[in-house]
Order: C-alpha cells, then sequence, then structure tokens
C-alpha cells in the first residue's frame, strides 16, 4: 500500500487515529482571510482526511472539532463554529451513510446549541448501522473534565457500597469515560506545529504515539496523513519495556 513516497504495511494501520485539528485561525490569517474562512477550509479537510482514514482501513477517527475552552472565544466565532458544524454534518450525512461510516460524539452536548444539537444526534442515528470507520467527534470536550465526572461516578458508587474503593483498577475508570468501549488512540496527529495535547484524550493517550504536522489544518492532506502513518509504523511501541523484551514477545510460540 503506497501514497506518494510513503509505503504503508497494510498490516499496520493503526486502528484509531486521533487528531488536533489546528491552525484554521492562523492558515486564514496567513492568506488574508477571515477566521470563519479558515474555519470553513477545515470542514473540508475533514471530509478528505476521513475517507483517507476510511479507505485505508482505520477503524476509529477521533476529531477534535471544538473544546470546553473554546467557548470562550468570541462570541461571533463561536457562533459561526457551531452554525457551521451543524451544516457540515447535514450535508454529509448520505456521504457517511453511503462510506459505511458511523458516527459518534464525546464531550458535554448540554453546551451545544439545541438546533445543532439535534442535527448532530440525527446524524449519529441515521449512520448507526453503519460498520466501517467510527467517526468521533469530540465537541465541547475536556479530558480533565471527563476524568473528573468518572471518579465522581465511581466514589458515587463507592460512598453507596456498590464497590470496593481498594479494587477500582485503570479499567473501571476507563470505562466510566466518555470514550468507553472505544481503544485508546494508537496515533495521534498535531497539525499546526504546537507540542500539547490542550485537554485532549489525557487518558487515553497515556502510550500513544505522536507526531506533530507543522502544516496547517486546512493544508493537511492525505499525503501528509499518510506520512504520519507511515513515521508511526516505523517506530517500536515498547510500553515501558524493553527493546529485547518487545522482540521476545512478538516471537512465535515455541521458538
Amino acid at each position: 500500500m503506497t501514497t506518494d513516497n510513503y509505503p504503508l504495511d497494510p498490516s499496520r494501520i493503526p486502528s484509531h487515529i486521533a487528531i488536533i485539528m489546528d491552525g484554521n485561525g492562523r492558515w486564514a490569517r496567513s492568506c488574508g482571510r477571515e477566521r470563519t474562512e479558515g474555519h470553513v477550509a477545515g470542514v473540508n479537510t475533514v471530509r478528505r482526511i476521513t475517507e483517507s482514514a476510511s479507505r485505508l482501513g482505520v477503524k476509529y477517527l477521533t476529531l477534535y472539532a471544538f473544546s470546553t475552552e473554546n467557548w470562550g472565544r468570541p462570541r461571533a466565532e463561536v457562533d459561526a463554529l457551531m452554525h457551521l458544524i451543524s451544516m457540515a454534518i447535514e450535508r454529509e450525512t448520505p456521504d457517511l451513510i453511503r462510506n459505511n461510516v458511523r458516527l459518534g460524539l464525546i464531550g458535554d452536548m448540554q453546551r451545544v446549541p439545541d438546533d445543532v444539537r439535534r442535527r448532530l444526534e440525527k446524524c449519529v442515528a441515521d449512520t448507526s448501522s453503519s460498520t466501517g470507520l467510527n467517526l468521533i467527534l469530540a465537541i465541547s470536550y475536556s479530558s480533565r473534565v471527563e476524568i473528573t465526572a468518572a471518579c465522581r461516578r465511581l466514589a458515587a458508587l463507592a460512598a453507596a457500597g456498590r464497590i470496593d474503593p481498594s479494587a477500582i483498577g485503570e479499567d473501571d475508570i476507563s470505562a466510566n469515560l466518555m470514550t468507553a468501549g472505544i481503544p485508546d488512540p494508537d496515533l495521534l496527529i498535531r497539525t499546526g506545529g504546537d507540542s500539547r495535547l490542550s485537554n485532549f484524550l489525557l487518558w487515553q493517550a497515556a502510550y500513544t504515539e505522536i507526531v506533530i504536522e507543522h502544516a496547517f489544518w486546512p493544508d493537511f492532506d492525505e499525503a501528509l496523513f499518510v506520512k504520519a502513518i507511515a513515521d508511526y509504523q516505523r517506530r517500536e511501541r515498547r510500553y515501558g519495556l524493553t527493546s529485547e523484551q518487545v522482540s521476545d514477545s512478538s516471537e512465535p510460540s515455541g521458538t
């Protein structure tokens, strides 16, 4: 499997790729355009990368579309973003169904305007029978809020005597996150050049491979996406072990 100059091993395609889609505003500024035009261009990139991920056999693609911190942006920009998200989802739903893509949502949907939430939830319902790529949009999302809520739920269960606090483990926390049932990301890509997680999947990304791409999100194309996957495939995922231990565990049993 090859795209441009980046050959890929089809047996090692990341099952779950998460993307921090950064740089829409800076892209617009560099082009002498309004910030909202950068977000419009970013939506087109979402479509390209979703199609590419589906073709490559990625099972989960999680896109950081709007953080809880983004609510603090100028009201006009927030309103424009919400409108753009809802219109794009409504427009793309037929193609998602045609391409066997299932939409999922993580984040505080109660903060999302009612009309936007209804359109998002309709797309989730309309694509619920799809069995291909799971496209997960993180909207009004905060990883710290997510982890805090999980801890509160477990604390309430412990206080009610339904669970033993000393028996709470990592799996219990994972099961109480918004991503319950979704595997942790294998690869996280951040566009725009910044090197931080920005409150995105903090628990889930504990051992995720990270690729920082300097191109702004509107300029991120399939070639750069495949390049990031090729970078991932060149890495050795040790999970705290030594290279020798990883090599031994990958040998066929009985050798």
